[in-house]
């Protein structure tokens, strides 16, 4: 079993797959920074341009899938600097688009290199961590999420003004070729040996997508991963048309929510680990964590009923804090349930589920607001939090999914 605590090397793995988080939504969200920019120089409209979006996000979505079994293959030491590589190199290649074909072709490599990386880093906290600190380095990699979206705007903006729209791709593509030396070169360091799981209960990979403690973790996952979603690209318009916020006050506010998700990821990863330390069942540590996360979470159908600026950007910073600890221990849960052989594509499967709901979403909410303002997208996004505590509960107990025998 891995060592109940982790080495140095281990987290120092870590410390690279943060950082591969970090750049993996820095390189995804260059797009909507410079979207002005790169629409007046390419001459696309906005149809054309959700075209290039999307491009991105089928390639992505398949690559969840495939990049984790490719994982569970040949394992995420060999993966990891592949997918860096594609991904690094494809957001580069957008430096020289010329048209809506050249820059849907870009979007799509990029989608095929980062659809990989998660599944890949979360066999990876698989097999260096145990159970009792195994969020901990979960939540690392889900703070990558908000703090590349906390970094993308200033660092791309300032590129953008002073060197052009093009020069951005380039600068932060070039910078997770940067990850590759020091990965390899921490590679020959002792590997920690992965948690052993008896030959004769392991169930097929067949066997679990049907189980209904997988199909409920799935369920779990999806759609609170449509609320983030929702967050990310919702948020900043509600408060400059629901807030009067000017471009001024979004730059200075709405950092704040994203410092609270990661402060969140962190603090869930912590907390289920310290129950687990304290003697608590695995079940128990994470399901309590879970609930309370997602108490927090249904408090944003909260938001548009208060008539104070303030407190709505507090009541947003308080759902992403609970969405980022929810996050953390139900990837988290995912390991403990799935047989190790096929950890990645099962992680992979979840992904995409929520990736493709999530898309789903969009134009949904797009009409509800055009028609209804954000109320009833607040009110969604609250009550998703109460079927997916629903959907935990019917999972049954958080252990291993094993080989049913007749």
């Amino acid at each position: 079993m891995p060592d109940h605590h982790p080495s140095r090397h281990a987290w120092l793995v870590v410390l690279i797959l943060f950082g591969g988080s970090v750049l993996n939504y820095v390189d995804r969200s260059v797009l909507g920074v410079v979207k002005p920019h790169l629409q007046r120089d390419l001459s696309l409209n906005n149809f054309q341009y959700g075209l290039a979006v999307n491009s991105f996000l089928i390639s992505y979505s398949v690559l969840y899938i495939l990049g984790g079994r490719l994982a569970d293959r040949f394992g995420y030491r060999r993966v990891f600097p592949i997918n860096v590589a594609f991904w690094s190199m494809a957001c580069m290649l957008h430096s020289l688009a010329r048209g809506l074909g050249s820059l849907c072709i870009f979007r799509g490599l990029l989608g095929v290199g980062e659809g990989g990386f998660y599944p890949s880093a979360i066999r990876g906290t698989s097999e260096l961590f145990g159970p009792e600190e195994r969020a901990k380095p979960v939540g690392v990699l889900m703070c990558g999420l908000s703090v590349g979206a906390l970094i993308t705007p200033p660092i791309v903006a300032w590129i953008t003004y002073h060197y052009g729209w093009r020069a951005a791709f380039t600068a932060t593509g070039a910078a997770g070729l940067l990850l590759i030396p020091a990965w390899e070169l921490l590679q020959r360091g002792p590997a920690s040996p992965a948690q052993a799981t008896p030959e004769g209960s392991r169930a097929g990979l067949l066997a679990v997508l049907g189980h209904r403690k997988y199909l409920c973790l799935l369920l779990a996952r999806a759609v609170t991963d449509a609320v983030w979603t929702f967050y990310l690209f919702w948020m900043p318009g509600y408060f400059q048309e629901g807030r009067g916020f000017d471009l001024r006050a979004v730059g200075m506010l709405l950092w704040i929510p994203f410092l609270c998700a990661d402060i969140g990821a962190l603090a869930g990863g912590w907390a289920s680990s310290g129950l687990i330390r304290r003697g608590w069942s695995i079940d128990r540590s994470r399901k309590t964590v879970l609930f309370i996360a997602a108490s927090l979470g249904i408090l944003g159908v909260l938001v548009p009923a208060t008539h104070s600026a303030g407190v709505a950007l507090a009541l947003v910073g308080a759902v992403l804090f609970g969405q980022l600890a929810w996050t953390s221990n139900i990837h988290t849960s995912l390991t403990e349930i799935a047989p190790k052989e096929h950890v990645a594509v099962l992680y992979g499967i979840t992904g995409a589920a929520g990736n493709g709901l999530g898309a789903l979403a969009q134009p949904l909410i797009g009409r509800s607001v055009d028609t209804s303002g954000y109320n009833p997208a607040f009110l969604w996004a609250g009550l998703t939090y109460v079927a997916a505590i629903a959907f935990v509960a019917a999972m049954g107990k958080i252990e291993p999914i094993k080989r049913r025998i007749a």
